[in-house]
């Protein structure tokens, strides 16, 4: 393990340290809060986690290498996206008799933002096979009788 991960770990667990210990002796956090903090940690760890590992095993075995990394990455940025902007898209929260609350049409919103990048992934894909087969390909070095390897 290199010295900077040592020191990162460290430090993140001194944050997560000082964060339980202030949000266990302040008297304005409610028990609410703490209790909404251990679902959403359960949730990540437990729910998302495994649906994002799984996904990335499924573009890893089904999909050429060279996908791998931008199709991996848009699927973080879509997932994490449909985390936060499902709920609004499906109108979660708004109140008939407060048009204030959600007043935007999220689903065009959410939509939009899924084709975009879905649109440059296409992009990079498309640039880095562009790159790929403009480049020569490097010959393997010729192998000598008599030598190992």
């Amino acid at each position: 393990m290199t010295t900077a991960r040592r020191v990162l770990i460290v430090m993140g667990t001194l944050v997560m340290g000082y964060a339980v210990t202030g949000a266990l002796t302040d008297h304005d956090v409610k028990f609410g809060v703490l209790l909404f903090l251990a679902g959403v940690l359960v949730l990540h760890d437990g729910v998302l986690l495994p649906v994002m590992i799984g996904l990335g095993v499924l573009v890893g075995r089904f999909l050429p290498a060279r996908l791998h990394g931008p199709v991996r990455a848009a699927l973080v940025v879509n997932v994490s996206v449909l985390l936060v902007g499902l709920p609004l898209a499906l109108g979660y929260g708004r109140v008939a008799d407060n048009p204030s609350v959600l007043p935007r049409h999220y689903g065009w919103g959410l939509a939009g933002i899924l084709a975009v990048t879905w649109l440059v992934t296409a992009i990079v894909i498309l640039v880095r096979r562009r790159a790929g087969s403009l480049t020569p390909r490097a010959e393997p070095p010729a192998r000598r009788r008599g030598s190992a390897g």
